[in-house]
């Protein structure tokens, strides 16, 4: 089993995932003319109005929070420590650049999984990239395939990787047993999981800003305490990403470690092109009435993550003695080891409290994902769901044990067969995503809220839901 992840891993990084991620941000980004720059202001504008009465879906502030459960996690904490200890600080460099061009990308895929939403026998909306798939693109046994990958690497890997980085903070700040914490976690997730996914996105909506506000504050204080140093942090990230080894500071790894391990870090932290983000941006109602709406909601989510928070925990690891090459001192432990030398035995519980926060968040919003994907393959209530989140519950238990490397290996295989699937569609459906841009940008220049109209999309006949997108 190992041979085979690692094989995997081989041919989706090093051959396709790392340059296909940059070509399809940068396609999109060019096609919709720098809309994450130029726009950027819509993003918070579309979340004014996000406090729709439509009971069919949830608001889009509550999407933006559960996609941020979801985003924001390991990736954030032990991922960047990862990328930093292999690929040096070139690679913070690399996630931002991911993360730049990823917006567009994120943009676009949760447009079309609103545009092509459905509502389920309970009268709820699911969709995401295996419903525009399906019926975008008129391949149902590749939406199924995508599922497949989803409730995989999601529902299971990922929420292992969660599990893996509360053990090791719990184990190394306080002495927990991993077993004992990886149980406890179970349970509390089981609570919030059996409620489904109006009650991930209350959780989510009280909790990710509260513990996103105070690992922000904590990284301010950080930087105040060493701001004297930041400029030649931030002179070793340039540095380390174009190669110029001695200005990094010696750290080994050349620009294609830095690449490597930047781009696979980054994605698995904003998971921008990964399919994942689209399935809670198809189950909110949109404010404006358009799928575009939906799109720059998620766009910001990106932003927030690795440009806001990965850098954060960049910064406060650059700013520490903590990173040695070689030494063996990575993931988790190695950005608790540096905010001890911060802020003293407080900064290794603060740490281990935050990892508690943001994998815990990310793993019922990860389980959301799954539950969508469940929804295509007809499986999305009674027995089918119960087997789902009994799986979720004893992945965690089982990640809770296991090594860093066996789990994130796992993770960067299956993560990497969803995101081959979801850019491919994305890119065959490139050219709907440019129209509803246009058709939303058209609206607003004529000083109007944009509403997305079925009649003026001929070629969709037969594709989407024309009375979800009804209005009376």
């Amino acid at each position: 089993m190992s041979a085979i992840i690692d094989f995997l891993n081989l041919i989706l990084w090093e051959y396709v995932l790392v340059y296909g991620l940059l070509a399809v941000g940068i396609y999109f980004t060019v096609r919709l003319r720098l809309i994450q720059f130029l726009q950027f202001g819509e993003m918070f504008r579309v979340l004014k109005g996000g406090t729709s009465e439509d009971a069919a879906g949830i608001s889009p502030i509550q999407a933006l929070t559960v996609s941020l459960a979801s985003r924001v996690g390991t990736g954030n904490i032990a991922g960047v420590a990862v990328a930093l200890y292999l690929g040096g600080p070139g690679a913070i460099f690399w996630m931002w650049m991911v993360a730049l061009v990823g917006m567009a990308t994120a943009y676009s895929e949760s447009a079309l999984a609103q545009l092509y939403k459905v509502k389920n026998a309970e009268g709820r909306y699911r969709g995401g990239p295996a419903f525009y798939i399906a019926r975008g693109l008129r391949a149902p046994w590749a939406g199924a395939a995508f599922s497949v990958c989803l409730i995989l690497s999601f529902g299971l890997v990922f929420n292992a990787v969660q599990a893996n980085s509360i053990a090791d903070a719990m184990e190394g700040a306080f002495g927990l047993p991993k077993l004992g914490v990886g149980i406890f976690v179970a349970i509390l997730a089981a609570v919030v999981i059996f409620g489904g996914i109006r009650q991930i996105a209350r959780v989510a909506e009280l909790v990710v800003p509260l513990m996103a506000g105070a690992y922000l504050l904590t990284t301010l204080y950080v930087l105040v305490i060493n701001w004297s140093e930041i400029p030649a942090v931030f002179g070793s990230i340039f540095a380390g990403a174009f190669g110029l080894q001695e200005a990094a500071g010696g750290v080994t790894g050349g620009v294609m470690a830095a690449m490597m391990n930047g781009v696979k870090r980054g994605l698995f932290s904003n998971e921008a092109g990964m399919g994942s983000a689209p399935n809670i941006a198809a189950v909110a109602t949109p404010e404006p009435h358009h799928p575009s709406s939906q799109g720059f909601v998620q766009a910001l989510g990106v932003f927030i993550d690795t440009i806001v928070v990965c850098t954060a925990t960049a910064l406060m690891i650059l700013l520490s003695s903590a990173l040695v090459p070689g030494s063996g001192l990575t993931g988790a432990q190695l950005t608790q080891a540096a905010l001890q030398e911060h802020l003293g035995s407080f900064g290794s519980y603060f740490i281990a409290t935050a990892i508690f926060f943001f994998a815990f968040t990310s793993i019922i919003g990860n389980y959301s994902y799954a539950e969508n994907a469940m929804t295509f393959l007809g499986a999305g209530s009674g027995i089918g769901l119960f087997i789902l989140r009994s799986a979720v519950l004893l992945m965690v238990v089982w990640g809770a044990y296991e090594t860093v490397a066996t789990v994130f290996n796992a993770a960067d295989a299956s993560m990497g067969l969803m995101a081959t699937i979801n850019l491919i569609a994305i890119v065959l459906l490139s050219g709907t995503v440019a129209k509803l841009t246009s058709d939303y940008f058209r609206q607003r220049r004529s000083g109007k809220e944009p509403v997305f109209q079925a009649a003026d999309y001929p070629e969709l006949a037969g594709k989407i839901d024309k009375a979800i997108w009804t209005r009376d």
